[in-house]
């Protein structure tokens, strides 16, 4: 009964992300597609977190903190640009 809903609940997660995909692909604007980046970081950290339980192992938590720290970093980044269109402001040497 529990790996059912398990394996039920990840192919439902395989739809949102490919949902949140169509969205950074056809987007209206950057902000949207922002968005979708981050609904799909968190949807595969929620996929991974799941196959962990299905396969009863630890092996992938690691992952799991490494695509949030990235998926945050991206997020962050990503909307930098969007405000300022630059990344990394570089001071000039007067």
């Amino acid at each position: 009964m529990i790996n059912t809903i398990l394996n039920m609940s990840l192919f439902l997660f395989m739809i949102a992300i490919a949902l949140s995909l169509y969205r950074v692909i056809k987007g209206p604007s950057l902000p949207d597609r922002a968005i979708a980046l981050d609904t799909i970081g968190v949807n595969l950290i929620s996929a991974i977190a799941i196959v962990s339980i299905v396969l009863k192992t630890k092996a992938f938590l690691e992952a799991i903190l490494i695509l949030g720290i990235l998926a945050f970093i991206g997020t962050i980044a990503f909307s930098k640009y969007i405000e300022r269109g630059v990344i990394v402001e570089r001071k000039s040497a007067d």
